[in-house]
Protein backbone atom coordinates (compact mmCIF):
# COMPACT_ATOMS: atom_id res chain seq x y z
CA UNK A 1 0.00 0.00 0.00
CA UNK A 2 3.27 2.60 0.44
CA UNK A 3 4.29 4.06 -2.85
CA UNK A 4 7.71 5.30 -2.86
CA UNK A 5 7.93 8.60 -4.66
CA UNK A 6 11.82 8.53 -4.96
CA UNK A 7 11.62 7.34 -8.82
CA UNK A 8 15.45 6.52 -8.62
CA UNK A 9 16.49 5.24 -5.42
CA UNK A 10 17.78 2.00 -6.98
CA UNK A 11 19.46 3.75 -9.43
CA UNK A 12 23.27 4.61 -8.84
CA UNK A 13 24.36 7.95 -7.95
CA UNK A 14 26.32 8.29 -11.21
CA UNK A 15 23.20 7.62 -13.69
CA UNK A 16 20.88 10.28 -11.45
CA UNK A 17 20.18 13.19 -13.28
CA UNK A 18 21.02 16.42 -11.17
CA UNK A 19 18.20 17.55 -9.67
CA UNK A 20 17.12 21.38 -9.42
CA UNK A 21 15.03 23.76 -7.88
CA UNK A 22 11.93 22.32 -10.47
CA UNK A 23 13.18 19.22 -11.65
CA UNK A 24 15.97 17.54 -13.29
CA UNK A 25 19.31 19.58 -14.61
CA UNK A 26 20.78 19.33 -18.24
CA UNK A 27 18.00 16.60 -19.16
CA UNK A 28 16.26 16.81 -22.87
CA UNK A 29 12.92 18.43 -22.92
CA UNK A 30 10.21 17.13 -24.58
CA UNK A 31 10.14 19.80 -27.17
CA UNK A 32 14.02 19.30 -28.09
CA UNK A 33 13.52 15.55 -28.80
CA UNK A 34 10.08 16.47 -30.93
CA UNK A 35 12.61 18.91 -32.71
CA UNK A 36 15.40 16.64 -33.73
CA UNK A 37 12.82 13.81 -34.45
CA UNK A 38 11.54 16.32 -37.78
CA UNK A 39 15.29 17.45 -38.20
CA UNK A 40 15.92 13.65 -38.24
CA UNK A 41 13.43 12.59 -40.40
CA UNK A 42 14.02 16.09 -42.99
CA UNK A 43 17.62 15.50 -42.87
CA UNK A 44 16.50 11.39 -44.05
CA UNK A 45 14.11 12.40 -47.02
CA UNK A 46 16.84 15.08 -48.11
CA UNK A 47 19.48 12.22 -48.34
CA UNK A 48 17.00 10.42 -50.46
CA UNK A 49 16.36 13.03 -52.59
CA UNK A 50 19.56 13.64 -53.62
CA UNK A 51 20.50 9.67 -53.97
CA UNK A 52 17.39 9.10 -56.11
CA UNK A 53 18.64 12.59 -57.92
CA UNK A 54 21.87 11.41 -58.97
CA UNK A 55 21.16 7.91 -59.65
CA UNK A 56 18.78 9.23 -62.20
CA UNK A 57 21.40 11.32 -63.35
CA UNK A 58 23.84 9.24 -64.09
CA UNK A 59 21.32 6.45 -65.62
CA UNK A 60 20.15 9.14 -68.47
CA UNK A 61 24.21 10.10 -68.66
CA UNK A 62 24.70 6.55 -69.28
CA UNK A 63 21.39 5.78 -71.37
CA UNK A 64 21.27 9.05 -72.89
Amino acid sequence: MFSDLNLDAEAPVRARPGVGEWGPVQVTTTASKKRGRIVTALFLVGALVVLVAAGTFWFLQIHG
